[in-house]
């Protein structure tokens, strides 16, 4: 059963979906309204947040105390391509550093209309790129993300399994959107439990990132991508999101393309539920940080 904290979320992502629709937003109001969301979010006290520029991208360093010597995490945030920030995944970002006792590199990617593909996956590559350059070892490196950055990291990792170059240890996906051409049943099946996303806009918004690119294409839309020699992923999804099935028909066509990979169906919750202060929040971002732990610990003994 879902959690009090739960229900008060959902509640209100259900009266915020409805007031955005009713008003029409053009992207700057959404932009404004995302970032203002995240206004007052406080970090931990003995959170370290560093700026940086990654090959003329801005970005962050955020990480914990226990931080181990070397360990980095690549993490893409979501926003459909045409959203999200530093500002707005810090926290989530904190979050993940500490469970995953890493250095993560949280960067801004630009972002559609502006910049349509390849924009997003450019800098996406463009800053794994950097960090190997910069001695960071990709068997001690995860790359992760949530929704169009988690696409994204997909994305990113077929692009650098096809350069031939070495890939991270494991990846980490939060609701993925792996499916631009919108074609999951769970967007007619799970459009009234959906308590944020319409699935009315996912075409739409797809198409403001995709411009003329078929929607199929693998680098964009994963699920019709060969996954072969991708490293261990853990794809965490809700019950009651309208992505649900681009999770599912990730999971399956990644083991038969015999990739190890751990999923999770959370009852009750929704599209990136890890970004909210609820226990199911805290009790999935600890079981990642498990995974993670184990996929290294274990490369670690088998070295």
């Amino acid at each position: 059963m879902a959690s009090q904290e739960s229900m008060f979320v959902r509640q209100m992502l259900k009266e915020q979906s409805a007031a955005q629709a009713a008003a029409n937003l053009t992207i700057e109001e959404f932009r404004k309204q995302f970032e203002a969301s995240k206004q007052g979010v406080r970090l931990d006290p003995d959170i370290t947040v560093e700026k940086l520029t990654v090959d003329g991208i801005p970005a962050e360093w955020v990480y914990a105390p226990n931080a181990a010597e070397g360990r980095t995490f690549l993490y893409l945030h979501g926003g459909a391509y045409f959203l999200g920030s530093c500002n707005t995944h810090r926290d989530l970002a904190a979050l993940m550093a500490r469970a995953t006792a890493s250095r993560v590199l949280l960067i801004e990617y630009r972002l559609a209309p502006e910049h349509p593909y390849p924009a997003a996956l450019e800098d996406a590559v463009a800053a794994y790129r950097w960090l190997v350059r910069s001695g960071y070892d990709p068997a001690n490196m995860i790359i992760g993300g949530d929704s169009a950055g988690g696409g994204l990291t997909l994305g990113t990792l077929i692009t650098l399994r096809d350069s031939g170059e070495r890939l991270p240890a494991c990846a980490v996906l939060l609701s993925p959107w792996t499916d631009l051409a919108g074609t999951g049943e769970s967007l007619k099946t799970r459009r009234d439990a959906d308590p944020w996303l319409n699935p009315d806009e996912l075409i739409p918004t797809a198409r403001m990132y995709l411009r003329d690119l078929d929607p199929r294409h693998p680098v964009v839309s994963p699920i019709y991508a060969d996954l072969q020699g991708l490293p261990p992923m853990i794809v965490h999804v809700g019950t009651d999101e309208i992505l649900l099935d681009d999770s599912l028909r990730l999971a399956e066509r990644a083991r038969n393309a015999g990739v190890e990979t751990e999923l999770k169906v959370w009852d009750e919750m929704w599209h990136v539920f890890q970004s909210f202060p609820i226990p199911e929040a805290r009790q999935s971002i600890e079981e990642i940080g498990a995974f993670v732990a184990g996929v290294l610990n274990r490369n670690r003994s088998s070295a």
